[in-house]
């Protein structure tokens, strides 16, 4: 009798994953990075840059010379940005770098995604200010979450209400508000420890921190992956134990992240922050829950 009822659990335990999986998403991958049918070029120039894209005019004339840029971004050069201000009064000064060529993981990471989403300093790109995706009735009545972080409908030139963000934003390990993680002698972050292991385990580490002088930063692109807005792949060299499949996200997060889904127990959005924020997680809280979907 016991073979015949456990049989039953594991069938309803396989469907519950699948109900988080989607198998096709029903949209291109690049999503509002599409830019209205522009796709890649909007971003990148195949030839001459900025000025291929016919927006250069100020001093990055040779932003094509890195990742083939074609957006404008000399009037970011070194700008200053204080994000991120905490309950104690901290924030978070990053000093923009002054070329594209300055080899540090704020070119990539924090500039060229201001080119665009800055909206203050640089205001030239075709942004609306508006989250493209359809919100889920999750959100209530915060239906046009803004994408511009200088100009977001507070104070133009206000950061201070956004995430940390740049050379001075380090991920730390250990402490009251950390993982029980380890930072190797070439800054990656390793989930070793008792909890932070488990959280592997119960949901994954899918966020890809900046190295800056072998330390662990947050970038725009530690959350975000600019060229995939809908679906995270998760195979079996991924780290993470959900099972392998196609996950469905938001906001081109990098992880799990689905608000729309119809369980209201559902843990997955909080699990994604919890990637940094371990002391916020339920594994260094003594709770023994993993991840619902």
């Amino acid at each position: 009798m016991k073979r015949f009822v456990f049989i039953p659990l594991m069938l309803l335990a396989a469907a519950t994953f699948a109900a988080a999986q989607i198998t096709t998403p029903s949209t291109d991958v690049l999503g509002a990075h599409l830019n209205y049918g522009r796709g890649c070029a909007a971003c990148h120039a195949p030839h001459s840059g900025a000025y291929g894209n016919g927006n250069a005019k100020t001093a990055d004339a040779t932003s094509g010379n890195v990742a083939l840029w074609g957006e404008d971004v000399g009037s970011l050069y070194g700008k200053t940005i204080t994000t991120g201000q905490m309950d104690n009064g901290a924030v978070y000064v990053e000093v923009l770098p002054t070329a594209l060529t300055a080899a540090t993981p704020d070119v990539g990471g924090v500039l060229m995604c201001l080119s665009c989403h800055d909206g203050n300093y640089a205001r030239g790109a075709m942004m609306k200010n508006k989250v493209y995706e359809t919100l889920p009735s999750t959100y209530g009545t915060a239906n046009n979450v803004p994408t511009l972080l200088g100009d977001d409908g507070s104070t133009v030139g206000n950061y201070l209400n956004d995430h940390p963000v740049g050379l001075n934003a380090v991920m730390g390990c250990g402490g009251a508000y950390n993982w029980d993680c380890t930072v190797s002698a070439t800054g990656t972050v390793q989930m070793t420890g008792t909890h932070s292991s488990q959280f592997i385990t119960n949901y994954g580490f899918f966020v890809s921190p900046g190295n800056y002088n072998n330390t662990p930063v947050v970038l725009c692109t530690t959350c975000h992956n600019q060229h995939v807005m809908n679906v995270v792949n998760i195979t079996a060299s991924s780290k993470s134990g959900l099972p392998a499949g196609s996950y469905a996200t938001m906001f081109f997060l990098r992880g799990p992240y689905n608000p729309a889904d119809g369980n209201i127990y559902t843990n997955q959005t909080a699990q994604f922050c919890r990637q940094c924020h371990g002391g916020e997680s339920n594994e260094m809280n003594g709770s023994t829950a993993g991840t619902v979907f």
